[in-house]
C-alpha cells in the first residue's frame, strides 16, 4: 500500500546513462512528481553529470496554466522564506538590479525568494570578480551585491517578478499579485 506522501512524490531515477556531453555513463536522470502547496502537483526532471559537470533541470505542472506574471514587493527577511516555483522558459526580473532570461541552458526550480536572489547574487559576483570587465561594470555589479544582501537581511525593500508564458512559474503568497501576461511569441517546446 502507499501512504498518501509516496502518492504526493513519486520518483524515477536512472543512473549510468550516456551523458551527451562527454559520451561517458555517469549521467543520471531523474524525474519526479512533487505536491507543493496551494500550486499543486508539478513534475520535475533532471540530468546531472558526474563526468563532466553537465546539469539540466525543469518543472513543468500538471494543470497547464494561462501564461503569467507574479510581482511581489519584498519588505521583511521573513518574505525571503516565500515558496518559488521557476520554470525554464520563465524570466525573472529584479528591477533596477538586473534580469534572469530563460535560454538553452536555463533550468526550472522549485526554491524560496532568498534562493532566488542568491542565484543574481551568483551572476553578480562573476562580473564582479572577472577582471576583464571594465570597472564601471564591476564596481556596479558590486552595488547591486550590497543592495541584494540588504534586501535578503530584510533592510531594503525590492520588487521580484516573474513572467512564464507557459503558466508553470508561481510565488505562493497572498502578497503576491498575479496577472496574465501578453505573450508576443510563441514558445516551442
Amino acid at each position: 500500500m502507499s501512504t498518501k506522501k509516496q502518492q504526493q512524490e513519486e520518483s524515477e531515477i536512472l543512473a549510468g546513462e550516456m551523458c551527451p556531453f562527454c559520451h561517458e555513463k555517469k549521467l543520471v536522470l531523474m524525474d519526479m512528481k512533487k505536491e507543493i502547496p496551494f500550486f499543486g502537483a508539478l513534475f520535475i526532471f533532471s540530468m546531472d553529470c558526474s563526468g563532466c559537470g553537465y546539469h539540466k533541470a525543469d518543472i513543468e505542472a500538471e494543470k497547464q496554466g494561462e501564461p503569467s506574471k507574479y510581482t511581489i514587493e519584498l519588505s521583511s527577511e521573513e518574505d525571503m522564506k516565500i515558496r518559488v516555483v521557476k520554470s525554464s522558459f520563465a524570466t525573472v526580473k529584479i528591477p533596477h538590479v538586473g534580469d534572469i532570461t530563460p535560454g538553452p541552458s536555463s533550468n526550472g526550480y522549485v526554491t524560496n525568494v532568498e534562493g532566488v536572489l542568491n542565484r543574481m547574487v551568483k551572476q553578480l559576483e562573476i562580473i564582479r570578480d572577472n577582471a576583464e570587465e571594465e570597472e564601471e561594470s564591476r564596481k556596479k555589479a558590486k552595488n547591486m551585491i550590497k543592495k541584494l544582501h540588504k534586501v535578503i537581511w530584510g533592510q531594503e525593500k525590492q520588487k521580484l517578478i516573474i513572467e512564464d508564458p507557459t503558466g508553470n512559474s508561481a510565488i505562493i503568497s497572498d502578497k503576491a499579485i498575479k496577472e496574465k501576461l501578453k505573450v508576443t511569441k510563441k514558445i516551442e517546446e
